[in-house]
């Protein structure tokens, strides 16, 4: 039974014993037809995968055996902590434009942007001709 995957409390409800019993005089069996059925599935599942073009079988294969995943990784290359933001920063702006936006107490959808402007906020010590060279697109180099 415990080769078919019945828990070991429904074969010790069959068998009209306390799990513990089960356990105490079959646990040889019980371990062993665990064991003996799992290989029985894998080999089948591995024969589906292998030999009876079942793609279900081969995807199902990798994902538990070989890591694959559905999930897409996207690399970037920036940084983790880098925060990309369509305003430009503060920095970026003239001493006029700031104090234009003080003066006139502007909310963010006011303020000056500029056109196609992406601001990364990286860490202080990377200087904009080091990011340049690290992010930007290849045309724009």
């Amino acid at each position: 039974m415990s080769g078919f995957g019945i828990p070991q409390e429904e074969i010790a409800t069959f068998l009209d014993i306390d799990p513990k019993t089960l356990r105490k005089h079959f646990r040889a069996d019980l371990d062993r037809s665990s064991i003996e059925a799992t290989a029985k599935v894998a080999q089948s599942l591995f024969r589906m995968a292998t030999e009876g073009n079942n793609v279900a079988a081969a995807i199902f294969w990798m994902k538990a055996r070989a890591g694959w995943s559905e999930k897409q990784r996207i690399e970037h290359g920036m940084a983790p902590y880098a925060v990309i933001s369509g305003m430009p920063r503060a920095d970026d702006l003239t001493d006029d434009e700031l104090a234009r936006i003080a003066s006139r107490g502007l909310d963010e959808d006011e303020a000056p942007r500029r056109r196609g402007l992406y601001v990364i906020n990286e860490p202080p010590d990377t200087a904009p001709t080091e990011w340049l060279d690290r992010h930007a697109p290849s045309d724009r180099r």
